[in-house]
């Protein structure tokens, strides 16, 4: 009887055990499901990110884009503006964005000869059919050129500038070395001719008007980027004076006469020499140009200190 007893706890026994680990089967079943389930949860949400993402830097390029084409368009405006004030012909070239500018085709030089005649061919014996000639397209039309700027006192860069240093030219007794501040980075060189009507001690610190946009020429070894302007008798000369309250880099205007300088004179042009028989003092020495006064705006006007009636230069 005893034996019976035992084997049946055996039987019990294992039973239990069997479910336990049925029941834990279970559960590793479930938790693999819960888990499957929110990589699943996670892979979806880091897909919508991702498309979040994307969307969004293609909406900032877009932007940035837009931003870029509107800065090429008002530079390529701005080289067209400079271009055109240089004397420069612009041409419209199909499929481009803007205008072309268009360099004149060079001269012939007198040493160039015309190209010798080809030879005659012979004749062949037999005639060989003509053949059909090719329909020529016609040249097309040339632009037409800029119009130039009316040549007047409104081509000449005049700029109030201050003598910061001043000394005689090492080479050339007749001739100041002067370092000009015209408002601009660093002072330009000038050479002036002043020495024998002007004493050194007047040329230091005073204000002048300078011409700034002369082609830059050698005086003695020495390179000069401006002329100093200056009411001229052949016995005396004496250095024009910018109004009161003028100060380096003002621009110099004159009635009538709107101001648009060359970047620089050309001087096979004579721009600057077709104005200056009209560039006078008058009866109350200010300077002027064809009778209307060269001035700064809101300032006053340039003058002489005793020259009347003579001319500038």
């Amino acid at each position: 009887m005893l034996r019976t007893f035992g084997s049946a706890c055996k039987t019990i026994f294992k039973n239990s055990s069997g479910n336990r680990r049925m029941a834990a089967l279970q559960q590793i079943v479930d938790n693999n499901e819960r888990a499957q389930a929110l990589l699943e949860s996670i892979k979806s949400e880091m897909t919508g990110i991702q498309q979040q993402l994307v969307q969004r830097k293609k909406q900032e390029l877009i932007k940035e884009n837009a931003q870029l084409a509107k800065e090429i368009e008002s530079a390529l405006a701005q080289l067209v503006r400079l271009e055109l004030q240089n004397g420069k012909t612009q041409i419209a070239v199909p499929g481009s964005r803007g205008l072309c500018t268009s360099a004149p085709a060079a001269p012939a030089t007198a040493d160039q000869k015309p190209p010798a005649e080809a030879p005659a061919p012979k004749a062949a014996k037999e005639p060989k059919p003509e053949k059909k000639a090719k329909d020529k397209k016609p040249a097309a039309e040339k632009p037409a050129a800029a119009p130039e700027a009316p040549v007047d006192v409104g081509r000449l860069d005049l700029r109030v500038g201050k003598i910061v240093e001043v000394g005689r030219h090492p080479d050339a007794d007749s001739l100041y070395l002067e370092k000009i501040d015209c408002g601009e980075a660093a002072p330009r060189t000038v050479v002036s001719g002043l020495v024998k009507f002007v004493p050194l001690e007047e040329m230091q610190d005073r204000l002048v008007v300078v011409m700034c946009n002369l082609k830059p020429a050698k005086m003695r070894g020495v390179t000069s980027e401006a002329m100093v302007m200056c009411a001229s008798t052949p016995e005396k000369v004496e250095v024009l004076s910018p109004p009161a309250g003028a100060v380096p880099g003002d621009l110099v205007h004159c009635e009538g006469y709107p101001r648009q300088p060359d970047a620089q004179l050309n001087p096979k042009k004579k721009i600057f020499e077709a104005c200056a028989p009209d560039l006078k003092t008058n009866d109350a020495l200010v300077a002027c140009y064809k009778g209307a006064a060269l001035h700064v705006p809101g300032k006053g006007n340039v003058v002489a200190q005793t020259l009347k009636n003579v001319n500038v230069k």
